[in-house]
């Protein structure tokens, strides 16, 4: 099987995909472990450097621009430190920020206590916002979508995308690709969507277990029929990556010579998927690519990206 041509820089220039779901603010706290607790048996981390990085949504948006690509990014958020640290980032990266704010909302924050290069604790910040909040979004969508070549809909289950559905029937029938990152176990929301992106846990939640490959098959293809989707692309880690389409399957390896951290992989994937069929290539064609990238970036600590250069050389 002969490679696809991979697009140039100047053509993934002008691809813009239209990033919508829950963005949050991944929090670092990095220190010296020299001691257990008196208190309890924890380790005391004595703090000593302090990151913040974009999470959610907002991490596929920054892989997407990273790639050379644009990123609008459509979010609810709060009105707190949080949601202005977030919004600085998101700015700074390149991504154009689209977000509705609700003063009640606390955005979500993934705080990630760092010692001896292992992560001993997440404390999650978090709550759901506003049915009047979400409803001003799909306006906003309404605006923004004409103006992008591909829809991606990052689920984190946060709440941010109730109106999914109206949303994906609405850039479809605007002849847009639209794909999804899913969560929990009701697919009927993404319906007419152009593919699904759930990882080996998450499918099996919606379709059940597997025996064996043959029986995926026909799971996996009934799931894609029904939800009458173009295509479910299984990302399986250490097993790479499998699409199923109307043209059967197509399993590609994983690429990885070393896993160092798998976290925000799946944001990667998809991403990299996106800037893609926004820059023109067909799903078949684009999923080697994403694993490619997918390969690169868990060979990195933390939410990472992979640029063009690190992809393509």
């Amino acid at each position: 099987m002969t490679s696809p041509i991979a697009p140039s820089a100047e053509e993934l220039a002008k691809a813009r995909v239209l990033v919508v779901g829950d963005a949050m603010l991944d929090r670092y706290w990095y220190g010296a472990v020299d001691r257990i607790s008196p208190e309890a048996p924890v380790p005391v981390v004595r703090v000593t450097r302090q990151e913040e990085r974009m999470g959610g949504a907002a991490n596929v948006a920054y892989n997407i621009v990273t790639l050379g690509a644009q990123a609008s990014l459509l979010s609810v958020v709060g009105h707190d430190e949080a949601s202005h640290q977030l919004e600085a980032l998101v700015t700074g990266s390149g991504i154009k920020p689209c977000f509705g704010r609700d003063p009640q909302l606390k955005t979500t924050v993934k705080l990630r206590v760092i010692g001896r290069q292992q992560q001993l604790l997440r404390l999650d910040f978090e709550s759901t916002p506003e049915n009047e909040v979400l409803a001003s979004q799909r306006a906003e969508f309404a605006k923004l979508m004409p103006g992008h070549d591909t829809v991606l809909f990052s689920d984190y289950g946060k709440g941010g995308l109730a109106h999914i559905a109206l949303m994906i029937d609405a850039a479809r029938a605007a002849g847009k690709v639209v794909l999804v990152d899913p969560k929990g176990s009701d697919y009927s929301r993404y319906k007419n969507a152009s593919a699904i992106t759930p990882n080996r846990a998450e499918l099996e939640q919606v379709i059940g277990l597997w025996r064996d490959e043959a029986e995926l098959q026909v799971k996996a293809q009934n799931l894609r029929e029904t939800l009458k989707l173009q295509a479910v692309l299984l990302t399986r880690s250490e097993e790479g990556m499998t699409l199923f389409d109307a043209q059967g399957q197509l399993h590609v390896p994983a690429l990885a010579r070393e896993v160092f951290d798998v976290t925000g992989a799946g944001d990667t994937v998809i991403g990299t998927l996106a800037a893609m069929a926004a820059a023109g290539m067909s799903l078949r064609d684009a999923v080697p690519v994403a694993n490619r990238a997918g390969g690169v970036v868990v060979g990195k600590f933390g939410t990472a990206t992979v640029s063009y250069g690190e992809l393509f050389q």
